[in-house]
């Protein structure tokens, strides 16, 4: 974990330091340091696997549904990954890490468009009303009595209402410019380039 950085999935949204992404390797770098292509495309894979908290066999149907649609191969992965709905409550604010909004569907804490779904992969369309049942948690009692707040991409847009009562609202599909991850894309491609 220490090797692939900062992930924001896990360890929430700040960054603390400079680091290093794989979109700034250079061909000089891998020679001086002897690092080989295929552990460049390995690390990308990790650090997306790892950061959205999912399987390998997950990794794979996301990278074979991004060949058979429109559109650039690496960048519709990141963008099916962006619209999960744990991943979305995650930049709401609603959670402080991707894990615990995943356990926050799975507990049946989190009402879509006023109802209840328990699937944290399930695909956000725009339009989409995400609303935390029942009461305040732990976190969003904590994260509003701290006075900073995390920039929420511009993608979602959330309002908290007079109880105190979070809502977000999924205005459009993400661009790459709103994804928080450092990540070259097309790496991971290449390596299931191979795989799939």
């Amino acid at each position: 974990m220490r090797r692939l950085r900062d992930l924001p999935g896990l360890a929430g949204k700040k960054n603390t330091g400079p680091n290093t992404t794989e979109s700034q390797v250079t061909n000089d770098q891998l020679a001086s340091n002897k690092i080989s292509q295929f552990c460049v495309r390995l690390e990308a894979k990790q650090r997306l696997r790892l950061n959205y908290g999912l399987t390998e066999h997950q990794l794979i149907r996301y990278v074979r549904l991004a060949r058979k649609t429109k559109g650039s191969t690496g960048q519709v992965p990141l963008q099916l990954l962006e619209m999960r709905l744990d991943n979305v409550i995650f930049q709401l604010g609603m959670a402080p890490t991707i894990p615990t909004a995943r356990q926050l569907v799975n507990h049946r804490h989190i009402l879509l468009n006023n109802q209840i779904v328990d699937r944290p992969s399930y695909r956000c369309k725009p339009g989409d009303i995400i609303t935390v049942r029942n009461r305040l948690t732990c976190w969003n009692a904590a994260r509003d009595s701290s006075s900073e707040k995390d920039k929420i991409p511009n993608h979602l847009t959330l309002s908290v209402s007079n109880t105190g009562q979070s809502t977000g609202l999924v205005n459009h599909m993400v661009n790459r410019e709103s994804v928080g991850l450092e990540i070259n894309e097309l790496f991971v491609v290449e390596y299931y380039s191979r795989k799939a």
